[in-house]
């Protein structure tokens, strides 16, 4: 495998074990120890993955989350020993696409991370590709499932791959209502430990980006008490 896996974690013990599982799987890794080395690492290297402590010394892994979104749509997997929901919804919030509550195995962080290059390589491939098929348009806003792209008013959006991958999976069934553990299932693509809210968080991200008013959206909507749904317009 050529895929890169960029670690930012202070505690070296961990950080070195994460480095020798993932190499033992076949990928390319990298290590930091505090938050400016990740960034600077993750804008110099351009790995495919960012494994990203919450608590690091110098900047910590909230701080780095925002600042690699600037400019890099990376996936990133929060890792954190915090507890807190407020932590991690916050986490996602800033841009990250998964997270995993410390103590954490081995197989399950392996897992999440192959799902995630799965996707990457799809939005890799996609991208190069020529042919229109697979476009869904409504109103204002224009999905290519095949190019992993969407346009607003004609200007491409810049959105995670989480965020197009629940997108397009709400997009392609319009007027059909999914509730939170079926968007769980499906979107995140393998047996997700996490909780329902990170769907909400995701769902709020999206509509910042592609509705005129987040307030009170056209595209993504909300069937109270059951989940959400794609309007097409």
């Amino acid at each position: 495998m050529d895929a890169t896996i960029l670690i930012v974690e202070d505690e070296k013990n961990i950080n070195d074990i994460l480095a020798f599982t993932f190499s033992k799987e076949g990928y390319n890794t990298l290590q930091a120890f505090d938050g400016p080395s990740g960034y600077d690492l993750c804008m110099s290297q351009n790995p495919n993955v960012v494994l990203l402590d919450i608590n690091l010394p110098g900047m910590d892994g909230m701080d780095v989350c925002k600042q690699i979104r600037k400019t890099s749509n990376v996936p990133i997997i929060m890792l954190t020993a915090r507890e807190s929901e407020v932590d991690k919804v916050l986490g996602l919030e800033l841009g990250a696409d998964d997270y995993v509550t410390k103590p954490y195995s081995a197989r399950e962080l392996t897992a999440r991370v192959k799902a995630l290059l799965r996707r990457s390589a799809i939005n890799s491939e996609a991208s190069s590709a020529q042919d229109d098929a697979g476009i869904i348009t409504s109103g204002d806003v224009t999905i290519n499932v095949d190019r992993y792209e969407v346009r607003k008013n004609g200007k491409t959006l810049e959105i995670t791959l989480r965020e197009f991958e629940l997108l397009k999976f709400l997009a392609m069934s319009p007027d059909q209502i999914f509730s939170r553990e079926v968007l769980l299932e499906n979107v995140w693509g393998y047996e997700y430990l996490g909780d329902v809210r990170t769907v909400d968080v995701t769902i709020r991200r999206l509509r910042e980006k592609i509705e005129d008013d987040p307030s009170m959206p056209r595209y993504i909507m909300t069937k109270r008490s059951i989940g959400y749904y794609f309007n097409k317009i």
